[in-house]
């Protein structure tokens, strides 16, 4: 059940379960990365995030309704899923990524992705639409139509391919 924010500032909730740089991390593995195990966030994160600290941000993200954590039994591995809140963190992540980008010093080749979704807020409605089908199993609109995920990871592959 999420918490109570310390004020009704609509800034202060968000900040409050989104404002920790780790828990931002996590959430972002998740939603471009498809990492849905403890193991795979773990392993396959970049900044070298701590066991302790992963645990940590799983616990507080389901615990604040981003995610949930399907029960496993013992031996077996959990799985986290993204809520609808969760999944509509995208917009903000893609916000986040432009102000990077034009702010700070960034390496070229990570800001592919950043950059061909903030030119593209349709790309981004329908990469929501897919983490919808993928998390929630609700059938993304124009099933037959190209994945949007899949034009993303084309563009990309195209511009690293140019340099």
């Amino acid at each position: 059940m999420p918490t109570e924010p310390r004020s009704g500032c609509a800034i202060n909730a968000a900040v409050e379960v989104l404002g920790d740089s780790w828990s931002l991390i996590v959430l972002r593995d998740i939603l471009f990365g498809g990492r849905r195990y403890f193991r795979e966030l773990l392993v396959r994160n970049d900044e070298g995030i701590a066991s302790n600290i992963l645990s940590a941000r799983l616990r507080k993200l389901v615990d604040e309704g981003l995610l949930t954590r399907e029960t496993a039994a013992r031996g077996q591995r959990a799985q986290y899923s993204l809520t609808e809140a969760g999944i509509q963190t995208l917009p903000v992540m893609v916000a986040l990524g432009a102000w990077g980008m034009t702010h700070r010093e960034t390496a070229a080749e990570l800001t592919i992705r950043a950059r061909l979704m903030a030119e593209d807020p349709g790309l981004v409605a329908e990469l929501m639409d897919e983490l919808r089908e993928s998390h929630l199993g609700v059938p993304r609109p124009g099933p037959g139509a190209s994945r949007a995920s899949e034009r993303l990871q084309a563009a990309y592959e195209a511009e690293v391919a140019a340099d």
